[in-house]
């Protein structure tokens, strides 16, 4: 089993090189079958069991949480297994799962854990996270109008939430979901926390959403309705009222987590933008020897390095102050390494031409998580009016 970070970077890059990238095409494959969309690609569960066996399993887990990694070690990992949009499943490293688990690790007591934490980290269920919601502007998460009502010994959990990011995937069995549990509490002491099972009487998932035109299947994006669905009080994460503080707890490694993974996939984008120029020849040479083509290599170069240096001071700070430390970094790479991303992948389409925008190549699908992800964990917006809060605290005191 591979110790040192430095190893585990090794056999993990030799792992995605043996196992992932070839398995992406039967994946693929899988998915584009009308009568298999919705069902799990057997191919993902024998590289499951291949990741466990070769001790590349949970590597998410911080080492102040029970884990073998700090932030800072598990960036470079994190990066490795974002070059493929199936690898971080791969590994037990997916969103939201990761979020989930640091949620009932951090706030669960231990028949939550045991009920729910564990066969999570043994990777036989899928679980979503339910917060947004089509009515509101879900960016304010004391906007939400879900309510979760005491009702004896249960909770009762009313409301409409979308993109639930995993609850259409057949493995999925427990949302955390959020809510109101007293409108007249003050505003960030509102909102709880509760586990709901999927097979609750009165869950309804009522469609998938479609992400630029593709449902994401096996996986997918729910709109879910929640119609008088009776929990037992012992579901509450935390207690009454901290629903906005475990919000807060959640979306600090996991923020970073999918900058991490953008920046494997915008650096496998300008490798391939490289390739790709390197083997066409336009106007009498190659598409490489093209200035345009040259300054979007060199640009994709830099913007990736920048975004990559800043990744790991978020994390460095992490480890070193914790989440709540580190909201200055974590805004700041949360507003930088999407919007590369994007730029970078949408250079890498453009060099493809219309195959860059074909089922092809993962190029297409990278440009729509790219861009999805100035939306998810909070919008661009919101993370530049908290770190330009804090900047001027600096600046102006």
């Amino acid at each position: 089993m591979p110790e040192s970070p430095t190893n585990l970077q090794a056999a993990l890059s030799a792992f995605m090189d043996e196992h992932v990238y070839p398995a992406e095409r039967h994946y693929r494959a899988h998915t584009e079958s009308a009568a298999d969309r919705w069902s799990i690609p057997p191919i993902m569960e024998s590289l499951k069991s291949r990741a466990r066996e070769a001790g590349l399993w949970n590597l998410w887990r911080p080492r102040d949480l029970g884990g073998r990694l700090s932030n800072r070690e598990y960036a470079p990992l994190a990066e490795i297994m974002g070059r493929s949009l199936i690898g971080p499943e791969v590994f037990n490293c997916n969103a939201p799962d990761t979020g989930n688990m640091e949620v009932l690790l951090k706030y669960g007591t231990q028949a939550q854990k045991a009920q729910w934490l564990e066969p999570l980290f043994e990777g036989s269920i899928r679980s979503a996270f339910c917060m947004t919601e089509p009515d509101v502007a879900s960016s304010d998460a004391t906007n939400v109008r879900c309510s979760i009502q005491r009702d004896g010994d249960n909770y009762v959990v009313n409301g409409r939430k979308w993109w639930s990011t995993g609850a259409p995937d057949p493995r999925c069995k427990i949302l955390i979901v959020m809510g109101k549990t007293d409108p007249e509490a003050a505003r960030h002491t509102q909102q709880s926390m509760i586990l709901v099972p999927v097979d609750a009487d009165g869950v309804r998932i009522v469609r998938p959403l479609q992400v630029f035109g593709s449902d994401d299947a096996p996986h997918g994006h729910a709109e879910i309705v929640f119609d008088q669905v009776r929990v037992p009080a012992d579901n509450l994460l935390l207690g009454e009222g901290r629903g906005f503080e475990i919000a807060q707890g959640r979306l600090g490694p996991g923020r970073i987590h999918h900058c991490m993974r953008l920046i494997g996939c915008a650096q496998r984008a300008l490798e391939m933008m490289c390739q790709r120029t390197s083997s066409r020849t336009a106007f009498g040479r190659p598409l490489s020897e093209q200035g345009t083509v040259r300054a979007d290599i060199a640009n994709s170069w830099c913007e990736i390095n920048q975004a990559r240096l800043l990744t790991l001071q978020a994390a460095e700070h992490i480890d070193e102050l914790g989440a709540k430390g580190a909201r200055d970094l974590i805004a700041a790479i949360k507003i930088v390494a999407p919007t590369m991303a994007q730029t970078v992948i949408d250079r890498s389409i453009q060099a493809h031409g219309a195959m860059g925008v074909s089922q092809d190549t993962f190029l297409a699908e990278a440009f729509a998580y790219a861009r999805t992800i100035r939306l998810a964990d909070g919008p661009d917006e919101v993370h530049r009016v908290s770190l330009a809060k804090h900047v001027l605290g600096l600046y102006t005191q």
